[in-house]
């Protein structure tokens, strides 16, 4: 049977000694791999005791990256309703959290068409 780790258990292994992450709801202990990841250390800090889902399919790792993975699996991910949320994506200094999710200002799309239509109207009228 399967271990079930809780979000408040992974949340605590959040340190270069002791390291869970959490890939598509499966929980990994990637503490011992810290120091052989090929993208440094850092960038499994950055992600310690959070979802890493996002950060993990963003990089396109390798099918030798999943096998690894596999043997670093030590349960999946328990959540309970009205519990606590587990953070996505990486740290920053300010407390907040990176997403893979980009959002774009409306207003930008206006400037963009803008834009276009000024491109076309400058074709138009001075390259004939």
């Amino acid at each position: 049977m399967t271990k079930e780790i809780t979000v408040e258990e992974v949340m605590k292994h959040n340190t270069k000694d002791d390291l869970y992450m959490v890939i598509r709801d499966n929980v990994y202990d990637v503490t011992k791999f810290i120091d052989s990841h090929p993208g440094g250390e850092e960038v499994l800090i950055d992600v310690a005791g959070r979802d890493a889902t996002g950060s993990f399919e963003d990089v396109g790792h390798s099918e030798d990256a999943q096998d690894i993975l596999k043997g670093l699996f030590v349960g999946k991910l328990k959540r309970v309703e009205g519990g606590p949320e587990l953070p996505k994506g990486s740290a920053n200094l300010g407390g907040e959290h990176h997403s893979s999710e980009q959002h774009v200002n409306p207003f930008m799309w206006v400037i963009v068409g803008a834009m276009v239509v000024a491109y076309i109207a400058f074709r138009m009228y001075f390259l004939k």
